[in-house]
């Protein structure tokens, strides 16, 4: 049986982190709030990172915290005050992109993993070992490398542990060192403030002709720094064949109910391909009931496919509510996320079945009154579930 590797899902916040949990995650990554290259997703304070790292270690599972920003000198003060206010937290590792932050981390937080951060770019065997000598346990490639190349990787540092993408959002720059942002809207994106300008639309000026604009095509459109998103989970076997550690899947500025759902897909793939088992078409169907943008293999096969002509989202469904309290006999109290109507087809997923359909024919209020639609956002919803459901299994209308 060959080795099973970690699966590791993103927690933008508490709520994501408890259904990257529920569905199957390994580990989770999040960041505090400050020093992490997404800062405008929820994250934590020093006290949530505890409480964070404790629920996740009470559930068998790793928590890594993101301080992946690039600091300037006069931030150092403010990093080592961070880094010491988390002493005894129990956080497994620090993923790391800069040698400062690497040394800082060192000697603060002794105990904790070092992780080495895509932003590091690292793409060859001679990186992961100067990582490694600097007391990196872990590094997480770089996206802009084939399949072959990262085996070869892998096989050459089999002291270090070998973390790769596996599935969601790319970078017109490599490995998201980027100064777009910075130059058109003066948020850094090496110090987690990125404006996304590559998802733009853009347009030509020529210098004679002011106030004209040229379309600038390609594939019929002109979003020419626009990327697909990465998706490979019909791709497990041959991921688990290079020997890579951890599948690390994108995502902490998305929902709780896309970390739910991803995990949870990829959770029964790896756990299929690890047993010798084919892939059920069922699963790659799971992964476009996400909100996303055209799916590409990235760089693994040689030709990305990376871009695309608009920055357009896709899913197949849409989140109807979530599974507040449910007995065994499948009566349930949900809480409202989107509108639904008594005769909606909606579906069931959990964490431990395939999805299953049902149809909705009586649903009441918290005053026993039975209704026909969900009209207020949020409201708590009683109804019969086709089978039993635990906390925060996820009810769905697909499209």
């Amino acid at each position: 049986m060959p080795k099973k590797p970690e699966l590791l899902a993103p927690a933008g916040n508490f709520e994501k982190l408890k259904a990257a949990l529920l569905y199957g995650a390994d580990a989770v990554y999040f960041a505090g709030d400050m020093f992490g290259m997404r800062a405008a997703a929820g994250n934590f304070t020093a006290e949530e990172i505890f409480e964070a790292v404790a629920y996740t270690h009470a559930r068998g599972a790793r928590a890594y915290l993101t301080v992946n920003t690039m600091p300037r000198t006069a931030e150092y003060p403010a990093l080592r005050d961070y880094l010491a206010s988390l002493r005894g937290s129990g956080i497994d590792a620090l993923i790391v992109s800069d040698l400062g932050v690497l040394e800082t981390a060192k000697e603060l937080l002794p105990e904790a993993e070092l992780h080495i951060s895509t932003q590091a770019s690292s793409v060859s065997v001679a990186d992961v070992r100067a990582w490694r000598a600097l007391g990196a346990s872990r590094v997480v490639l770089a996206r802009e490398l084939t399949l072959d190349e990262v085996a070869a990787i892998v096989r050459a540092v089999p002291d270090t542990e070998i973390e790769c993408f596996i599935h969601g959002a790319m970078c017109v720059s490599y490995s998201g060192r980027c100064l777009l942002s910075n130059f058109f809207t003066g948020r850094d994106s090496n110090r987690g403030a990125c404006a996304q300008p590559c998802r733009w639309k853009y347009h030509l000026v020529e210098e004679k002709r002011p106030g004209e604009y040229f379309e600038i095509s390609e594939d019929g459109g002109t979003h020419i720094m626009n990327s697909r998103d990465m998706c490979m989970i019909e791709h497990i076997p041959e991921l688990i064949d290079a020997g890579i550690d951890s599948f690390k899947i994108e995502g902490r500025m998305k929902s709780s109910y896309y970390a739910a759902v991803v995990t949870n897909a990829y959770r029964h793939a790896i756990d299929a391909a690890v047993a010798g088992a084919p892939l059920d078409p069922l699963w790659v169907e799971e992964v476009n009931k996400v909100s996303h943008r055209p799916y590409t293999t990235g760089f693994y096969f040689g030709d990305p496919g990376q871009y695309y002509h608009d920055a357009t989202y896709f899913t197949d469904a849409d989140v109807a509510a979530v599974v507040e309290t449910c007995d065994a006999d499948g009566n349930a109290v949900l809480c409202q996320r989107n509108k639904f109507y008594r005769g909606d087809e909606l579906e069931l997923l959990t964490t431990d079945a395939a999805p299953v359909k049902f149809t909705v024919e009586h649903m009441y209020n918290s005053e026993g009154e039975e209704i026909d639609d969900t009209r207020h956002a949020m409201m708590a919803i009683h109804m019969r579930l086709p089978r039993y459901a635990e906390r925060y299994s996820i009810v769905r209308k697909c499209r």
